[in-house]
């Protein structure tokens, strides 16, 4: 019997009103997604993937149609219901890191840590920053690293809290070809040590080729499902 997913949306439709013409993000979208699974969304520019990301994450609210995490509602949550199930299961790396610049490379580890007062917040994250090879650089500020450092601090921040799902926006988008691959593979062998469900977006054929499964947007339709066993076949 196939297990629950992790992530699960039905009917999910977002729109907005530009000018007083209504803009269509998203229509009937529906997808499962299951536990330990790495999941990228491929489409072009204006497809609707960040918005998708921001709706499973409780980022942004469906128009709508539903987002349920493991089996309970989610998107229908007021925003302090949504904030208490993402501090407790969920991280985030995003393309332009997201440090605070006043705090150092191990401080910005620890602040999700110390915001839900999970215990040895300090020795987590030093670990954390370890296995992402900055034991050196735990004393220095975002501007004082480069942004494949910066993005590196961003990893050890997803993976301290210990989430059960990992979301993802563009991780690569702003490292060169040759910092960008070291990050994939920084990422996705944190990803299998945790047995995180990785949810991705991305731009980057080499990153959505290390899935397990391609979700392909185009104007707001989820219009295939690629995994890498079908790919290798054709």
């Amino acid at each position: 019997m196939q297990p629950s997913p992790v992530i699960q949306a039905q009917y999910l439709t977002y729109q907005f009103i530009s000018h007083d013409h209504k803009i269509e993000v998203l229509r009937d979208l529906q997808l499962s997604i299951f536990k330990g699974e790495q999941i990228a969304i491929v489409g072009s520019s204006g497809s609707g993937k960040s918005t998708l990301l921001s709706l499973l994450a409780g980022l942004d609210i469906p128009t709508s149609g539903s987002v349920q995490i493991n089996n309970s509602p989610f998107g229908s949550l007021d925003e302090d219901g949504r904030a208490a199930i993402r501090a407790k299961s969920m991280s985030f790396i995003f393309q332009s890191f997201q440090l605070l610049p006043s705090l150092t490379a191990l401080e910005n580890v620890m602040l999700p840590l110390q915001l839900t007062s999970q215990a040895n917040a300090k020795e987590r994250s030093y670990e954390a920053l370890h296995k992402v090879g900055l034991s050196a650089r735990m004393q220095h500020y975002p501007k004082q690293l480069s942004g494949g450092e910066q993005q590196r601090v961003a990893i050890a921040r997803a993976f301290a809290t210990n989430p059960t799902i990992l979301f993802a926006d563009e991780p690569t988008g702003n490292l060169d070809n040759t910092t960008g691959q070291m990050i994939i593979d920084l990422l996705f062998e944190m990803n299998i040590e945790a047995g995180t469900t990785l949810v991705l977006v991305t731009h980057d054929v080499s990153l959505a080729n290390r899935c397990q499964r391609q979700l392909r947007l185009e104007n707001g339709v989820l219009t295939e499902h690629i995994a890498l066993s079908d790919m290798a076949a054709l």
